[in-house]
C-alpha cells in the first residue's frame, strides 16, 4: 500500500507526516518534527533540515512527498527563509526520485475540516480525530504535516468516505 509524505516546511521546525492508503481508507504511519538551532545560519540550518527529510525519506520510502505551498507573509525576509527551506525539501525528494505535490494552505485545511480559513486547533482536532494516532500529536508543524498527507492521499484517489 502506498505511503505518502506530508511535510509542512519551516526553517526552524519543520514538520512531516505519513499516512498509508489502503482498500480501508488512510491509516497514521508516523509523524515527527525536525528542529534546528535558530541561533544557526541560515545554511546550516538548512543543511539540517536536507538531512532529516533525507533520512525520512530513507526510512519510509514514500510512493510521494506532499508540500505545504508557502503562505504569503507581511515579512519578505521569514517568506523567503521559508522558501528556501523548502527548496530543500524539494530537492531531497527529487535526489531520491520521489514525486513531489503542493498545496496551499486553504486546499489542505479544507480537505482536513471542510473550511479553507480554519484555525490551526481546528485543523489538529481533526487530523487526531481522522487518523487515530494513538499517541498525542506534539505541535501544530506535526498536524499540520499529516493535515498535507491526508490532503494527498485524498486527491490520490482514496475515497473520502474511507477514511480509516
Amino acid at each position: 500500500m502506498p505511503l505518502f509524505i506530508g511535510i509542512d516546511p519551516g526553517s526552524r521546525v519543520t514538520g512531516y507526516g505519513i499516512v498509508e492508503t489502503t482498500g480501508q481508507g488512510i491509516r497514521y504511519r508516523g509523524s515527527g518534527v525536525i528542529r534546528v538551532g535558530g541561533a544557526d545560519a541560515v545554511p546550516v540550518r538548512l543543511v539540517a533540515i536536507k538531512r532529516g527529510i533525507d533520512g525520512v525519506i530513507a526510512e519510509h520510502h514514500p510512493a510521494a512527498v506532499a508540500v505545504e505551498d508557502v503562505f504569503i507573509s507581511r515579512n519578505p525576509r521569514s517568506a523567503l527563509t521559508l522558501g528556501q527551506a523548502r527548496g530543500v525539501i524539494l530537492l531531497a525528494a527529487a535526489e531520491a526520485g520521489i514525486p513531489v505535490f503542493e498545496y496551499a494552505p486553504r486546499e489542505v485545511k479544507s480537505s482536513v475540516t471542510g473550511i479553507g480559513s480554519a484555525h490551526k486547533s481546528q485543523v489538529a482536532a481533526m487530523v487526531v480525530r481522522l487518523l487515530r494516532p494513538g499517541r498525542e500529536i506534539g505541535c501544530e508543524d506535526e498536524s499540520d504535516a499529516l493535515a498535507v498527507a491526508f490532503c494527498h492521499a485524498l486527491r490520490a484517489g482514496v475515497p473520502s468516505g474511507r477514511l480509516r
